[in-house]
């Protein structure tokens, strides 16, 4: 099938970050997930319930994507030039996640922005879902998506990260 996800999920992880050790892992198509406030197991049973395939632990898979993240952490990095393989998402998630993806850095948008951007402009909950479930945060950059009033609301990694991230972005919150 074209649009299946690829067959091996490549992991590992990124230690010593401002925001705590991250777990990487990407398909040979591109980038499935970064996971922080985890660990090794609760990563492997993640990837194992959510993909249903094949995992292995393979750091050389993952250096682009690690570097990324590090020169984006380190304030270095604005945009992120990794593949991302979208093909194992929903397609409302993939709709909502591709249009935070081209949030620029430093700007924000809201949970009803995007609902409308995306032609459905009464489902702002349902794009505070598919956001909940964001499985790239920083790389799909749902700390960038505001409440209605731009508020910060729910964010996977608290509200502090949220709030540092945009600040780090030299984004101004109300």
């Amino acid at each position: 099938m074209a649009n299946s996800p690829a067959a091996t999920i490549y992991f590992n992880s990124l230690k010593d970050t401002p925001i705590g050790e991250i777990w990487l892992a990407c398909s040979e198509r591109g980038l499935v997930a970064v996971e922080w406030e985890t660990n090794r197991a609760k990563l492997l049973d993640y990837l194992t319930r959510r993909l249903k395939m094949s995992i292995e632990e393979n750091p050389h898979k993952l250096t682009k994507i690690a570097q990324e993240l590090n020169e984006y952490l380190a304030g270095e990095r604005r945009q992120f030039t990794i593949e991302i393989d979208w093909s194992w998402m929903r397609p409302f998630q993939r709709e909502v996640l591709l249009a935070t993806f081209a949030i620029p850095y430093g700007q924000t948008s809201t949970y009803g922005k995007i609902s409308e951007q995306i032609g459905k402009p009464r489902s702002a909950r349902a794009v505070g879902r598919a956001e909940a479930t964001n499985p790239m945060p920083l790389v799909i950059p749902c700390h960038r998506v505001l409440g209605a009033a731009g508020k910060l609301r729910g964010y996977g990694g608290g509200l502090a990260i949220k709030k540092w991230l945009l600040q780090m972005e030299g984004t101004v919150l109300a």
